[in-house]
């Protein structure tokens, strides 16, 4: 039994009683500091002191498990980027920021999908949504499978970290193995890779 309570994540804020921005620029990245109340329990009085959080705005990022069947063998299309906060150079997927006002992630990934290792998918499915770091961060990771893949021309000039990236292919089962013994560690491509061969090991 897991309760009487659904198993599941629930929404809602705390309120708020006061908000400090500590960073804000026209990056799409700010930090800020927030005191909260514990809301009333059943309408009851309130409960405790407000207390202060840290919170990293962030609006989310998109990513494309690029698979594509070569000879009988899922091949899944992989970058290897400079990521300076982690201090080295990590196996991931193409992704990017969802930093397009309204825009539906699954379109995000297909612009990097595009920019990134120009790639254009026929199928698009859902794999995963998750919170990365709840604890301190707004930021979202929708994940995608895209499968029907096709090379296409884009005049997209990279940047900085972006424009030294390798573009390679690998073997899904490798791709897992390199997971799951802890040569790979960048997190969504962990995820990623850990949820595609879950539902496949279900189908």
């Amino acid at each position: 039994m897991t309760g009487a309570r659904e198993l599941a994540d629930s929404p809602g804020a705390w309120p708020v009683v006061d908000s400090t921005d500590l960073h804000r620029d026209r990056w799409v990245v700010a930090l800020r500091r927030d005191r909260i109340h514990p809301p009333r329990q059943d309408q009851g009085p309130e409960v405790g002191e407000p207390f202060g959080r840290l919170v990293v705005e962030h609006p989310g990022a998109a990513m494309a498990l690029a698979i594509d069947e070569r000879d009988g063998v899922e091949q899944v299309c992989l970058i290897r980027q400079y990521r300076h906060p982690g201090g080295g150079t990590f196996v991931e997927l193409p992704a990017g920021i969802c930093d397009v006002p309204g825009e539906d992630p699954v379109e995000t990934a297909k612009r990097e999908l595009r920019e990134e290792v120009s790639l254009e998918a026929a199928e698009w499915q859902h794999l995963i949504t998750t919170y990365p770091s709840a604890g301190i961060s707004s930021e979202v990771h929708h994940f995608y499978l895209a499968r029907g893949l096709r090379e296409v021309e884009t005049d997209y000039v990279a940047e900085h970290e972006e424009a030294h990236l390798e573009v390679f292919w690998a073997p899904f089962d490798e791709l897992l193995a390199a997971v799951l013994d802890g040569r790979i560690t960048e997190g969504p491509t962990a995820i990623a890779t850990l949820a595609y061969a879950v539902i496949q090991s279900r189908s």
